[in-house]
């Protein structure tokens, strides 16, 4: 006889025809349902929670905040039958309250440890108010206005409007300059200043009986007579052309006179043109004072590094009497007149078949290297107040002359780079450049000098990024525009505002007045000096040698 089988039963299933839940006779429900009770919905409905488990307990403020039929209330008999299964107490922090093991648990650290990381949080603060400065100075920067070199008349007529990003693709090469004339006298280097260090400074003497001179090109005697002999079409001096050469690097305004007469050309420089004026902090992103009292102005720094530079160039020479002196004498100074340590070399480039350039270039020393004689080219930097550039010559200056150079070359691109070019334009082998500083920072007539840098300037453009090709570019570009134009007298302007150059037609008796030798500032006056006898010679490998060591 087979084991019985288990038999499965199916529980009776209420069925609602009328809607949704259960049926409305209880009968129908098992025992263990009935008088349960239910809250009737649609399919529309939105379901809360099946089971609140966070809810307070009601009170007489949230009595009618209940959910119908589902808000049960303390049961005594649920209560009696309930039994903890663990009496033991809870047990309590090891180590205090919850909340301390939020921080950081902080050991003990050794004194260098502490100082590091002391420095590392300096640094970082310092490196975060360097990004905050810079983006304020650059917005102050950009919103500073600069004032045009030269008030532009309604009767003047625009010919041309040139951007200097063309200028960046301009290339042009150009082979060796020839000498035409050389004149003036020149005084050797003082080798004693290379050693001058910012613990040893020397005090900036002044020389107000040595004359200066700033020429115009017309008005160049060796230049007219050049010009008549027909030796080139384009006549200018090396101030003029290095302002052309570097002038995207130029922030200010600045403005060249130009000159068609028959077939030549002159670029020449209006009378009270701060051309030849040194600019301080031109393109920092700290933009200067504007007011005209206040000594950290744009224009009396423009006038004190002037000076600075006028003398420097003095102080730093053999003043024992012993001169070179050229072939010529100097061409602006008077028989008997005490002038500065000056040659001028006229030299002539021949830009192509038609366009010859002649330039007056400038060299203020030369010194011996083995027998030969090497021309140098003095300029000199100035510190006006540590607090516009943050880096303080005394302290920095004998450590970090690199990260000095470098912060000077940020400030002052379009001067230093007007420099390199000037002596390439001369063909000088050593260019000397000073750190003066004031003697407080408050007194801007009192100097002293903290140091000498020499360089060699083939070297130091390739560093500051200043191609030979490019600066020739721009000058034949500007030349073949103006060989164009008829004849007439016509003025580039560097737009005050604009990374541009404007070309205007002005008539012909525009700027006409008499040369003057005009005084700067402490009573001196810009006139040159006495020279003679060619001094270039080729430059061999031991010279090059020697003049690396003493550079």
């Amino acid at each position: 006889m087979s084991p019985q089988q288990p038999q499965l039963r199916v529980p009776e299933v209420a069925e609602n025809l009328d809607g949704w839940g259960p049926p409305d006779e209880n009968a129908t429900l098992p025992s263990q349902l009935q008088n349960v009770p239910y809250a009737p919905f649609i399919k529309s409905t939105h379901l809360g929670r099946a089971s609140d488990w966070t809810r307070n307990p009601p009170n007489r403020f949230n009595q009618n905040r209940g959910d119908g039929v589902f808000d049960y209330f303390f049961d005594e008999q649920d209560e009696e039958s309930f039994r903890l299964v663990d009496g033991k107490p809870p047990a309590r922090p090891k180590f205090g309250p919850r909340w301390r093991f939020q921080q950081k648990p902080q050991l003990p650290q050794r004194k260098d440890e502490e100082d590091a990381r002391r420095k590392e949080a300096e640094k970082e603060r310092l490196r975060r108010d360097k990004f905050y400065n810079q983006n304020r100075n650059l917005q102050r920067r950009e919103t500073a206005t600069f004032k045009s070199s030269v008030d532009i008349q309604p009767d003047w007529t625009i010919l041309e409007q040139i951007p200097f990003s063309t200028f960046a693709k301009l290339n042009y090469s150009v082979g060796e300059a020839e000498d035409l004339a050389l004149c003036g006298a020149l005084e050797f280097y003082d080798k004693t200043y290379d050693r001058v260090t910012p613990k040893s400074e020397r005090r900036l003497e002044r020389f107000k009986n040595r004359n200066f001179f700033k020429v115009t090109t017309t008005d160049d005697p060796v230049i007219r007579r050049l010009a008549s002999e027909d030796m080139a079409t384009v006549f200018a001096t090396d101030s003029i052309l290095s302002t052309l050469m570097c002038s995207p690097r130029s922030v200010y305004s600045w403005d060249i006179v130009v000159q068609r007469v028959g077939n030549k050309l002159f670029f020449d420089k209006r009378d009270g043109s701060q051309l030849d004026l040194l600019t301080v902090n031109e393109t920092a992103q700290e933009s200067l004072p504007e007011g005209k009292d206040d000594i950290n102005s744009a224009q009396n720094l423009s006038m004190e590094a002037t000076v600075i530079n006028q003398n420097f160039s003095q102080q730093i020479l053999i003043k024992d009497g012993n001169k070179f002196n050229f072939q010529e004498p100097n061409p602006f100074a008077s028989e008997g007149e005490e002038v500065a340590s000056v040659a001028y070399r006229y030299r002539r480039w021949k830009l192509d078949e038609n366009i010859s350039l002649v330039a007056r270039c400038e060299v203020q020393s030369l010194m011996e290297v083995k027998g030969q004689r090497t021309l140098m080219t003095l300029n000199a930097l100035n510190e006006f107040d540590s607090k516009f550039t943050g880096v303080d010559w005394r302290q920095k200056l004998e450590t970090q002359k690199g990260a000095v150079l470098a912060t000077e070359l940020k400030n002052n691109n379009n001067k230093v780079a007007k420099w390199t070019a000037q002596a390439l334009l001369a063909s000088a082998e050593v260019m000397k450049i000073g750190y003066v500083s004031r003697l407080h920072p408050r007194d801007p007539y009192n100097h002293v000098i903290l140091g000498v840098q020499g360089y060699k300037p083939k070297e130091f453009a390739g560093q500051i990024n200043l191609n030979l090709n490019n600066m020739w570019g721009i000058v034949k570009s500007v030349i073949d525009i103006c060989m164009k134009l008829d004849e007439g007298k016509y003025v580039l302007v560097k737009d005050p505002i604009k990374p541009q150059v404007r070309l205007y037609e002005v008539p012909a008796d525009s700027f006409e007045n008499d040369y003057l030798e005009e005084p700067i500032p402490e009573e001196e006056q810009m006139q040159p000096v006495p020279v003679e006898e060619p001094i270039v010679q080729p430059v061999t490998e031991d010279k090059e040698a020697e003049v690396d060591a003493d550079v």
